[in-house]
């Protein structure tokens, strides 16, 4: 079973500064039949202007993960964390008893454009942890590349989560396809970042995403003209 959750039919908040939409419930946006998929609870596609960003603010007992398509974020926390990262990079928190953070674009000139993660941790009350990693472009042509997931050690490297999720991101070009196969009993959400992808045989555009359950696996093409990038979340 498929449920396409068009990119039209999310939330949305224009702050000026921000322009964000949520494929689930977030803030002031409130939808019940969309409060999350699993342990996924928030995806949140944002762009920030040059120079403007989120003052500090804390959260805990959640995954945050932060993937950037566009320009850089400048992170800064309460552990002591301060650091900038930009595509083709992986920042993870696990906010566990409380973390304090800011994150804002340092350029005075381009918008930063990134998705916002939020995963519900199996675990609550764990030491708070920051997480960054670069890998190559290349790494994610053509394939499904781990970025984040439960298994420590993993090579190539990926970020720790305290749950049972893996996260995948991969950039696909037009009519190149992908197999990714789907343990009975777990679920998938595909995300169309940019570009333009099939997934089993459904058309998805950028911001579109989509729930599968009950499948055996999934068949992911690039498609138009340039293809596209898309993260898959394999979840229980």
């Amino acid at each position: 079973m498929i449920a396409l959750r068009r990119a039209e039919d999310r939330g949305h908040a224009d702050h000026g500064w921000l322009n964000s939409y949520h494929t689930f419930s977030f803030a002031d946006y409130y939808d019940p039949a969309h409060m999350g998929f699993r342990a996924l609870r928030v995806l949140n596609d944002d762009r920030v202007a040059p120079g403007k960003g989120f003052g500090a603010h804390g959260h805990r007992d959640m995954e945050i993960i932060s993937y950037v398509l566009d320009g850089r974020l400048a992170h800064k926390d309460s552990m002591g964390q301060q650091e900038t990262l930009g595509p083709n990079e992986v920042q993870t928190m696990s906010a566990g008893t409380g973390v304090i953070h800011s994150e804002f674009n340092p350029s005075n000139h381009e918008p930063a454009h990134f998705l916002q993660i939020w995963i519900v941790p199996e675990v609550n009350d764990v030491p708070p942890v920051y997480q960054q990693f670069k890998y190559e472009p290349t790494e994610k042509h053509g394939k499904l590349r781990l970025i984040a997931g439960p298994e420590e050690n993993t090579n190539p490297p990926s970020a720790v989560i305290h749950q049972d999720a893996r996260i995948y991101a991969s950039v696909l070009t037009p009519g190149e396809t992908i197999e990714h196969p789907l343990v009975a009993g777990r679920h998938a959400w595909v995300h169309c970042a940019q570009g333009n992808i099939t997934m089993n045989g459904h058309a998805m555009k950028e911001g579109d995403g989509a729930a599968v359950s009950d499948e055996k696996a999934l068949s992911i093409a690039g498609a138009g003209e340039v293809g596209g990038e898309f993260l898959v979340f394999d979840l229980a």
